[in-house]
């Protein structure tokens, strides 16, 4: 029986990408976004809280003022600690909301991520994700707010 030779086919050689480079890719930019934020939320802390103390050096002179009766500077007073701590409130409740769409968009981004991990590595992430709720819930419950 006469044998048949085979062609010899030349395979290219084909690298698969590591799914821990990709990974750690996305992590830093999670870390990178959320880092931002953090900053523009403290930015914006700072901020109010130097437009309070701007108030307060008016308020300061008002009060000073020998001309005035008490009677209407307590009474601007009270008008204008109102006004700015309504400011207060409502650039901070922005701000939170700001922080929790950004952190919405990230879950959704990482999400796909993580279905990709190992089972142990899902769990934790998956723990993570829950510490970290917790966390940002605790916090948005110490903020005092002028209606509380």
């Amino acid at each position: 029986m006469p044998t048949i030779k085979m062609p010899e086919i030349k395979r290219p050689d084909l690298k698969m990408p590591e799914i821990n480079t990709d990974i750690a890719k996305a992590a830093k930019d999670v870390a990178n976004v959320a880092k931002d934020a953090t900053y523009v939320v403290i930015g914006a802390g700072v901020l109010g809280y130097q437009q309070a103390q701007v108030q307060r050096q008016e308020l300061l002179k008002r009060l000073s003022d020998p001309r005035a009766d008490l009677g209407s500077r307590v009474a601007s007073m009270r008008t204008d600690l109102s006004g700015a701590l309504h400011n207060m409130d409502t650039t901070v409740e922005s701000l939170m909301e700001r922080f929790e769409e950004i952190v919405q968009r990230l879950e959704t981004a990482v999400a796909p991520l993580e279905d990709r991990l190992p089972t142990q590595a899902r769990d934790l992430a998956k723990q993570a994700h829950v510490q970290a709720k917790g966390a940002r819930t605790q916090i948005r419950n110490r903020i005092p707010t002028a209606s509380a």
